[in-house]
């Protein structure tokens, strides 16, 4: 079948990278994904290839709304799919598909597309991720700093991803039925941290207090934060990213 392609009214509210902390990457890219889509595969398999490009940090997004075609997607969160549906309502084009890349927080393309990606990199990058933000992990602590705005104005959300570096995955039904598939840079949930107004801030969350219902500590062996413009529901531009390995 072609990629998965589903239209909604209107928006509901709701990576593993070796960039070393502090490190300035060029893109985010967002990968929303389902286990039940025959075409999510060679998107997966391309998100874990552009993994191992430093420059890129990559983040895999499981979402639940194909469910109910007879598999109920073991990584999905429902938040998932509440931002792809708030992307989409940000953009005014209500594009909400599997496989969906999202590049930092403005573009979106189909997944699988290697070169379609490349080219929505190029497009952003001037406008992107032109905050260095830095992520630390000590004394059962992660510490995250964001500097001020470069031209003394903005605003935004600071968001903390635990996640799975790579899960393999036995599919028992749907279209994938009987694969078993591996996925990188699993997101597991996400805690914001704070507003940013613009000025110079230091966020911080413990260790501990990152596992929750469901996802376990042992399940999180790296994390993500973005400083992202605009709110949950009406996300816009990647303002500053960083990631580091939990352990």
């Amino acid at each position: 079948m072609s990629y998965r392609h589903i239209t909604f009214a209107a928006a509901v509210l709701c990576t593993a990278l070796n960039v070393p902390a502090g490190a300035e990457p060029r893109a985010v890219i967002e990968l929303f994904t389902s286990q039940g889509c025959s075409s999510c595969p060679p998107a997966d398999k391309l998100l874990g290839e552009l993994s191992h490009d430093p420059s890129l940090l990559t983040m895999s997004l499981a979402v639940d709304y194909w469910d109910y075609l007879g598999w109920k997607d073991t990584l999905a969160l429902h938040g998932h799919s509440n931002r792809e549906r708030a992307y989409a309502n940000a953009r005014g084009d209500r594009e909400v598909y599997t496989p969906q890349a999202v590049i930092n927080g403005v573009v979106h393309v189909l997944g699988s597309d290697k070169a379609a990606i490349e080219k929505a990199i190029a497009e952003t990058q001037d406008t992107a991720l032109t905050l260095p933000v830095t992520i630390a992990v000590a004394d059962g602590k992660v510490s995250v700093k964001v500097p001020a705005a470069r031209d003394g104005h903005g605003s935004g959300e600071v968001w903390l991803c635990p996640i799975t570096a790579e899960t393999p995955v036995a599919i028992g039904r749907g279209e994938n039925g009987g694969k078993t598939l591996t996925y990188k840079n699993v997101v597991r949930r996400w805690i914001k941290l704070g507003d940013w107004n613009g000025t110079a801030q230091n966020f911080s969350v413990a260790v501990a207090d990152l596992p929750n219902s469901n996802v376990s500590l042992q399940d999180i062996n790296r994390l993500t934060v973005v400083l992202q413009s605009g709110v949950a529901a009406k996300p816009g531009v990647m303002l500053g990213a960083a990631t580091t390995t939990l352990r």
